[in-house]
């Protein structure tokens, strides 16, 4: 998404804040060798964030992350408005991008609630199956608590169903029931599970780079737009 955006002449900064550090490592990083990452700035976030801002290509940025970024659910505990700490390091980044998507660990702790109180938006990624949807309802009462209790400018942009698979029941059932209960939130614009998406992470690209006239890489384009005509 970041990189359909970028196509379309937006600024994007990519934040990965998951230590599983896919988004860096899927982008050419070595998550290993990495000298500073998003975790140093958490600890100390009056350092100034641009000094670990990583071009990417044209219009694209990023702050990597590696697997040091599971300290910070701990470390993160004895600070005071812990939960706002990533907003403070964001701030002075005010005004120099159109976008910054910040990539989310699965699970809701101290990081996941960094990044909403930090966003005014949530897109949700939601895999076609029921397991994600049990999910689902933990991450809408947890986005509704940070809204009603620390950051009130937070909303739902929308769901995004991916890894959907072709020609299944279970799928189908799911993507119907996901649009029966959350009606237009539920982008029109199903991510369709494929080998490529793997194929183009080994390439260091993102699909739409890799295989752009794939239906994934066309999915993602689309979403784009629509996120440019909300904006």
């Amino acid at each position: 998404l970041g990189v359909a955006l970028a196509q379309e002449h937006q600024k994007i900064l990519l934040l990965d804040l998951d230590p599983q550090g896919a988004l860096t490592a899927g982008l050419g990083f070595d998550t290993d060798t990495l000298e500073r990452t998003i975790y140093d700035y958490l600890m100390e976030p009056n350092k100034p964030i641009n000094r670990i801002i990583q071009p990417v290509q044209a219009y694209l940025d990023m702050t990597p992350a590696n697997n040091h970024l599971h300290n910070a659910e701990v470390d993160l505990i004895p600070e005071i408005r812990r939960e706002l700490v990533l907003k403070q390091i964001l701030e002075p980044l005010n005004g120099w991008y159109d976008f910054i998507l910040i990539d989310c660990p699965p699970s809701l702790g101290l990081l996941t609630t960094n990044a909403l109180c930090a966003s005014t938006e949530v897109l949700i990624p939601l895999q076609s199956e029921y397991f994600a949807m049990r999910g689902l309802q933990t991450l809408l009462e947890t986005v509704e608590k940070v809204k009603s209790r620390l950051n009130p400018e937070l909303e739902l942009l929308g769901i995004l169903a991916t890894m959907y698979s072709t020609g299944t029941i279970h799928a189908r059932e799911v993507l119907d029931e996901i649009r029966s209960a959350f009606g237009d939130k539920v982008f029109d614009v199903i991510i369709y599970k494929s080998i490529r998406f793997a194929e183009a992470t080994v390439a260091n690209q993102a699909l739409v780079e890799y295989s752009g006239k794939h239906k994934g890489a066309k999915a993602y384009k689309k979403l784009a737009k629509i996120l440019l005509d909300q904006k």
